[in-house]
């Protein structure tokens, strides 16, 4: 457990703007994009990118954070080619904002779950009120629409007034998994596409929230206008999101897609 430890921590080292990954070594300057991506993603984009660059050759290069937090870097003007966001409110407002031609489109539908990695506690809302218990975490709802599920999801149960001052907040879902992973959250609440990919049934226990608790988590994207012009390379990338090959993998990491 020590060493998977050490190992998620490196992937989840909390903050903004910090993963910057490369999808592929190949392509110049004018055959590469920028994707901003909401942190539920980060996986998921990952393994999107490289079967597009293993097709295209584009270069994929992703900034991870909250969605909230990228809408307002995009609006601030940063160089982001496309937003792959955890929801529809935000993708909207960069639209709204003039910063893209097309509606936001959603790509998938989320899941909520309640994760820890102590093999002692078996994950449930009545689990959050043991004593044992000092520390939930989850994504801050201003920035971030897991972690707005969250609270819904304790709001409707009639725990949110009881648990309040246990919630310890994270700026993204992937410090939320940070805080849970270093022991500085016992449980918390994460998107099911992160214990999808790293296989945490194994290396802790989880459970799905029902989905009658939370409003639909529809992840939508959006093609953003760089200096008034569209990346013909993140067009591709964009429409590439929406193929049945990506829907496939979106759904392996947990996610829903229309048919």
């Amino acid at each position: 457990m020590k060493n998977f430890k050490t190992h998620f921590k490196n992937i989840f080292f909390a903050g903004s703007l910090i993963f910057l990954f490369s999808a592929c070594s190949k392509g110049s300057k004018q055959n590469s994009i920028t994707i901003a991506t909401a942190a539920n993603m980060q996986f998921a984009i990952q393994k999107l990118a490289d079967k597009f660059s293993h097709q295209t050759g584009i270069t994929c290069e992703f900034i991870v954070a909250s969605s909230g937090k990228l809408t307002a870097q995009i609006q601030e003007g940063a160089p982001y080619d496309v937003f792959v966001a955890a929801d529809t409110r935000y993708p909207k407002a960069v639209y709204d904002a003039g910063f893209s031609d097309d509606q936001p489109k959603i790509y998938a539908y989320g899941k909520l779950v309640i994760w820890s990695l102590d093999k002692t506690l078996q994950p449930s809302f009545k689990t959050l009120l043991n004593s044992q218990i000092k520390h939930i975490a989850l994504a801050n709802p201003k920035t971030a629409p897991y972690g707005e599920a969250a609270i819904n999801a304790l709001q409707k149960k009639g725990l949110y007034d009881v648990l309040e001052k246990k919630i310890v907040y994270g700026e993204s879902v992937s410090q939320t998994n940070q805080f849970i992973v270093s022991g500085a959250a016992e449980i918390g609440f994460t998107a099911l596409s992160v214990v999808k990919a790293l296989q945490t049934e194994k290396q802790g226990n989880w459970i799905l929230v029902e989905e009658n608790l939370y409003a639909p988590i529809e992840q939508a994207a959006v093609l953003i206008n760089r200096e008034g012009q569209v990346n013909e390379a993140a067009k591709a990338f964009y429409e590439y999101i929406f193929t049945e090959e990506a829907q496939e993998i979106l759904l392996e990491f947990g996610y829903s897609v229309d048919e």
